[in-house]
């Protein structure tokens, strides 16, 4: 009897599709081609029934079957077909989702095994003949060849990627793959664990074979990556794979090599930086047990993992692990929902957890581990706070501040000005009539980026000249109002002479090869200056940085979005865990305009653990998350009228939900935006299953309105952004 095969589909409907199978029998979670309309489509095998709902002599026929063996399967699967119902997004999108791109396709897997390296005839004789100088990268390389192949990861930490290249390029090596995992390198001694970081690892290698969640909750410079090594080190002994996840690509190339250099093994790296066939080869060792340590952002969370051991959340509170186009998951929470189906312990780790980690942890759903004490001989950094209340600025900064920066580098030390702000200036103003520029698509002030000449949206992408005169009156009194960290590096240049200063933001690090040549610079302490955004915020350990100067705390302080005042503590927190990391002692300068405000004062006095027992007891009084669940309906559209019409529909479409109360229809806070209105319906509920029960129903309902169609919307459950 001819099987049916229910094919998940990357397209934004919830339903499979179903096909009768053809020759080549298609397992559960193995790619297939199938006919699609007037074209055939790689869909992914989600089901094996033995008849359809559908009349079957219509049904088509499955084409070829791509995999051998399923790409998704057990536990992994599972997992995807839970997320697809909890964030109301169709299976075959997320399920292609955890696909690397090259795998969503009908290619062929890349081959199996480790990619590497073996000395050629040509190597050996010039490395006999002394043609490459002894002691240079690439006779290091070569003599490393001696004794047999070796992983391209190892050759690129012993000698670097250029003289790998060189010598391919001369014909003394040769690309092979090693069929079974590399040998351990010799792995280089850490410093001792003190006795927190023995107590942190220990509970968590002390957990067994189960489910145990931790919140390791240490300073900055506590060092909790020593403990993340002690715990990994367990894991790889009995024969397990972790898998790390990091907040930012940027993060990933110092946390790559301090990981192989230690622990003496090949890391599996998975972001968003590297090359399609990278990717996709570090996606299938995992799957086939060939990494025993996976690294990667948001998206390797979803990775196969053959050989379990445990998870590893850094960061655990930083907002880039929630996905916010598309499918709309949390990594952190969702390697929570693997670690629990895997049996398998998960550490969620931070200097400033989030409060839905601290509210679980008074649930006593996770069991806190804390680190109170810098790893070695560092000491906190001290703060002050500096009042800009009738003081005279210099492009942002207060003579204390100047003064402060001076006394620094007279020191030979290192100095971190720090605002979340890039290009010159957030406002191009003319002081004649008044008019500023702003986006034509979002009515939002365009950003000056001096340098180059432009004038752009940071919202959406929009970029114009800068107007030679004022469009208006045709004045030349054109002035830059405020100061981003491009305004900044030219002031502090100018004030410093002849003192190296390093920009680091989206605008200086757009190409790989560029963003880790920078960021590995950094800890050398050449850049006495350095002027950046939150990409320097957390994670870098620079020894020689002994001074942070933050600009623009006022901005936390009266945003709207309720979540501000966690989110500054948790900045200012990271921005400061920078300063005095080594042996010399490191302070903090936080300018305002507001210096008792109340958060700020409770931070200040309290450290970050005050303002969060303030802040949750302030969602708790306010039934604000995590103490209520969200879920949010965006939407947008080219005309006001429209969206108004199909955004009262979808409120009516709700009717009257036991437990769950809709907020709206409401503007968003950004009501116009790249050309469109937008808006927003806020459901709530006290607790997560009458949300859940409650959201498919009325999805349904708003996918049948006649205005559907004409309207682009998305539901982003456990939402972190109101905008």
């Amino acid at each position: 009897m001819t099987s049916i095969l229910r094919v998940a589909l990357p397209v934004p409907l919830h339903t499979l599709f179903d096909y009768r199978e053809g020759a080549a029998r298609a397992a559960v979670g193995s790619r297939v081609r199938v006919p699609f309309g007037r074209r055939e489509r790689v869909g992914i095998v989600a089901e094996r029934v033995d008849a359809s709902t559908l009349d079957e002599a219509r049904l088509k026929v499955a084409g070829e079957v791509l995999d051998e063996a399923p790409l998704l399967g057990g536990e992994l699967l599972a997992t995807l077909r839970w997320a697809a119902r909890y964030y109301q997004h169709p299976l075959g999108e997320v399920l292609f989702a955890a696909l690397p791109t090259s795998l969503r396709n009908a290619r062929a897997l890349p081959p199996g095994g480790i990619a590497a390296a073996e000395l050629t005839p040509a190597g050996a004789a010039a490395l006999a003949a002394a043609t490459p100088r002894r002691g240079t990268r690439i006779a290091s390389l070569l003599e490393a060849l001696v004794a047999g192949p070796l992983a391209t990861t190892r050759l690129d930490a012993l000698a670097g990627a250029a003289a790998r290249r060189n010598a391919l390029a001369r014909g003394w090596i040769a690309r092979c793959r090693l069929a079974t995992p590399a040998q351990a390198a010799a792995a280089s001694a850490g410093p001792p664990l003190n006795d927190a970081q023995r107590e942190a690892a220990q509970a968590v290698i002390g957990a067994g074979g189960g489910f145990a969640p931790f919140l390791l909750d240490g300073v900055t410079g506590s060092g909790k990556t020593e403990v993340y090594l002690e715990i990994i080190r367990d894991c790889l002994a009995r024969g397990r794979q972790a898998l790390v996840l990091v907040p930012e690509i940027a993060l990933t190339p110092q946390a790559l090599r301090r990981f192989r250099e230690r622990l003496g093994v090949d890391v599996a790296a998975l972001h968003s930086g590297l090359g399609e066939v990278e990717r996709a080869r570090a996606w299938l060792a995992a799957a086939r047990g060939e990494a025993p340590l996976v690294l990667g952002t948001r998206s390797a969370v979803l990775v196969p993992l053959a050989r379990p051991g445990v998870i590893i959340v850094d960061e655990e509170h930083d907002g880039s692990y929630k996905q916010q186009e598309g499918f709309r998951y949390h990594a952190r929470d969702l390697a929570l929902v693997r670690a629990k189906a895997l049996g398998i312990p998960v550490v969620l780790g931070s200097a400033t957890p989030s409060l839905e980690s601290l509210a679980n942890v008074e649930a006593k759903r996770y069991r806190l581990l804390r680190l109170d004490q810098r790893a070695g001989r560092a000491r906190p950094p001290t703060l002050q706070v500096v009042d800009l209340r009738r003081q005279r600025l210099q492009h942002g900064l207060a003579r204390p501040a100047l003064e402060a920066i001076a006394a620094c580098l007279a020191r030979d030390e290192q100095v971190l000005v720090f605002r979340n702000r890039r290009g010159y200036a957030p406002v191009l103003l003319c002081h004649d009539c008044g008019w500023s520029a702003r986006c034509p698509d979002c009515e939002r002030a365009l950003t000056l980026h001096k340098r180059e000449g432009r004038l752009r949206c940071h919202h959406c992408g929009h970029e114009e000249r800068v107007p030679a005169a004022c469009p208006s009156c045709s004045g030349l009194a054109l002035h830059a109002l405020g100061e981003g960290t491009e305004r900044l590096e030219d002031a502090l240049g100018a004030q410093f002479p002849g003192v190296p200063v390093v920009r680091v933001d989206r605008d200086t690090t757009r190409g790989r090869r560029l963003r880790d040549a920078l960021l590995d610079s950094l800890p050398e302490g050449g850049a006495r200056i350095l002027v950046g955004t939150q990409m320097l915020a957390k994670g870098h350990d620079l020894p020689h940085l002994t001074l942070v100067v933050v600009v623009g705390v006022d901005e936390g302080l009266y945003s709207v979005d309720f979540r501000a005042g966690e989110r500054l503590g948790q900045l200012v927190v990271q921005v400061a865990g920078r300063a005095g990391r080594a042996d010399r002692p490191g302070s903090v300068i936080l300018q305002t305009h507001d210096p008792a405000h109340p958060l700020l004062e409770v931070l200040l006095n309290g450290g970050y653990r005050a303002l969060a027992s303030r802040l949750l007891q302030e969602r708790r009084d306010a039934g604000l998350p995590p103490f209520v669940q969200f879920a949010l309906l965006r939407a947008e559209a080219p005309q006001q009228d429209l969206l108004d019409r199909f955004m009262r529909a979808a409120a009516a479409a709700a009717g009257r939900a036991s437990g769950v109360n809709l907020h709206g229809p409401l503007a968003a806070p950004m009501p116009r935006r790249a050309g469109a209105w937008r808006a927003q319906i806020l459901v709530e509920a006290g607790e997560r299953a009458p949300l859940q029960a409650f959201l498919p129903a009325w999805l349904d309902a708003v996918r049948t309105l006649p205005d559907e169609r004409r309207v682009r919307w998305s539901i982003d459950v456990d939402p972190v952004d109101l905008y």
